[in-house]
C-alpha cells in the first residue's frame, strides 16, 4: 500500500503531514486514531494531519506551532512523497 506524506523541517522542528478525509479531523476518536498509526511509520517526527476545512480550505490537526505555521502555506507547496508500506 502507498500514501502521502510531506516531510517538512522548520526551524529545527521536523514533522510529518498526513492527508485524511474531512470526517476524520472532525471526529476526536478518529484523530487520535490517525495519529497513532502514522506515528508508528514516522516515530522520531511530529505528525500533523491534513483534511480540508468543508469549504475548500486546509485544516490542519497536531502540534499547535506547527499547525500555526502550516496555516500561511498553501498544501501545494509542501514536499509531498510517496511511501509504500506493507
Amino acid at each position: 500500500m502507498t500514501i502521502d506524506v510531506a516531510l517538512v523541517r522548520e526551524q529545527g522542528v521536523t514533522f510529518a503531514v498526513f492527508p485524511v478525509k474531512h470526517h476524520v479531523l472532525e471526529s476526536p476518536s478518529d484523530r487520535e486514531a490517525a495519529i497513532r498509526s502514522y506515528q508508528a511509520l514516522v516515530p522520531a517526527l511530529q505528525v500533523v494531519l491534513l483534511g480540508d476545512d468543508g469549504r475548500g480550505g486546509a485544516r490542519y490537526f497536531g502540534r499547535t506551532d506547527i499547525v500555526k505555521f502550516l496555516s500561511a502555506v498553501s498544501p501545494s507547496r509542501l514536499p509531498w512523497k510517496r511511501m509504500t508500506v506493507s
